[in-house]
């Protein structure tokens, strides 16, 4: 008997991505896995910030989000704004043009239905609603997958976050908090599941062996981030930006002091800023800095560490990912909840209002309890992994239903 064939789908994927943020492109990286395993027939291509860059690295045609080039950058002359106010109207024809143009599209995890660092409702939040309106209008499936939510104050942007959610014909949550933010602004999340963030799905680097206690201390990681608060802390960002610093800098100056070498890693290319001000406040050899290029090279550093302090969510990610033991500096609850579901709830530290000395006595607790946690780690990573199994199960019914009958469900490792 012939086996039966699937029929081609016209697969888009939508974000930020490509623009410099590893953790948005390493959840790109998991959805594109999870679809060239499973749904080998597809073709793909994304409507996204760095059309270049995504091309380049990832292979799938790419085009521009945005018909201005100059969406992101402050307008304060004439033509900049009507620039930016012609790009909006150009923009709704654009986004349903590319949409009609496909039967499913996905956004792959990120952030999109939160504003916990600065955001302008007319920004994401704008490009986000008009994918969701034209997908509904045009009968194209729009899928938000394992993505961030958090309660959102400004009307506006809450307004957008909210319709989006609505007219999306797939959503699902990256942790329950999200979920429960979805609903409190009024969205139906009865059939909404919840699963760990899709970068858990990426391959991690073989872990390295434990450090050994009776032996000398090993490097440290120190991931940065360009941090100014959120959308609700403007009018003291630049006292945050300044007390997060400084407290970061006292604390590698405190390692430095111990003899112990430290690592800094980026997130995002406008973190390079904050690694600069640290290596010029802090002169040693002992603290070198990394550039990585993708949430791979962020998980090979950090798998040569005993150690893990960062700030970024992603950051955070690679280190429980492989197994190192981490301190969190949270400047969102999605850090707090995602350090709590990990096992390691007791090692988070506010990052508006970092104090170098508490920080220190808990990085030398975590160090003192490194075995366990590891153990603990690499259980909590093994239930990951058979969850997201589950979501991109739940993805294939949502999305490829006339695939069902010649579906396999995935299987755990």
């Amino acid at each position: 008997m012939t086996p039966a064939r699937r029929t081609p789908v016209r697969v888009g994927v939508f974000g930020l991505l490509g623009s410099g943020n590893l953790g948005n492109d390493g959840s790109l990286e998991a959805v594109l896995g999870y679809l060239r395993a499973e749904h080998p027939e597809a073709s793909v291509d994304a409507l996204c910030g760095g059309p270049e860059a995504v091309t380049t690295r990832f292979g799938i045609p790419a085009t521009r989000l945005h018909w201005y080039r100059g969406e992101y950058r402050s307008a304060s002359r004439a033509g900049a704004i009507a620039g930016k106010g012609l790009g909006k109207l150009v923009d709704v024809f654009r986004t349903a043009a590319w949409v009609r143009r496909h039967d499913v599209v996905i956004v792959p995890g990120m952030g999109v239905l939160e504003a916990t660092l600065p955001l302008r409702p007319w920004g994401f939040p704008y490009s986000l609603f008009l994918l969701c309106a034209s997908g509904r209008l045009l009968g194209t499936r729009v899928a938000l997958a394992g993505v961030g939510a958090a309660p959102i104050n400004n009307r506006p942007t809450r307004a957008l976050v909210r319709w989006s959610a609505r007219l999306a014909a797939y959503r699902s949550y990256r942790d329950a908090q999200s979920r429960d933010a979805m609903r409190a602004m009024g969205v139906d999340t009865a059939r909404d599941e919840v699963y760990p963030d899709l970068a858990f799905a990426l391959p991690a680097p073989r872990a390295s062996a434990p450090p050994d206690p009776s032996g000398p201390s090993g490097p440290v990681c120190v991931g940065v981030m360009d941090f100014h608060g959120g959308n609700d802390d403007r009018d003291r960002a630049d006292e945050i930006y300044r007390r997060y610093l400084d407290g970061t800098i006292r604390f590698v100056r405190a390692l430095v002091e111990d003899d112990r070498a430290v690592r800094l890693l980026t997130g995002d290319e406008c973190d390079a800023s904050v690694v600069a001000a640290i290596l010029d406040a802090v002169d040693s050899p002992l603290v070198t800095a990394a550039e990585p290029a993708s949430l791979a090279d962020l998980m090979k550093e950090m798998a040569a560490a005993d150690t893990v302090v960062a700030i970024r969510y992603h950051n955070l990610i690679c280190a429980l990912k492989t197994g190192t033991p981490v301190l969190a500096l949270c400047y969102a609850a999605k850090s707090d909840a995602l350090m709590a579901e990990m096992g390691l709830g007791a090692f988070c530290h506010p990052a508006r209002e970092v104090d170098a000395d508490r920080l220190l006595e808990q990085f030398r607790a975590l160090e003192k309890r490194s075995a366990e946690l590891r153990q603990t780690l690499a259980e909590r990573n093994l239930a990951a992994a058979r969850r997201l199994e589950d979501q991109f199960n739940s993805l294939t019914a949502a999305l490829f239903p006339a695939n069902d009958d010649v579906h396999t469900p995935r299987k755990a490792p």
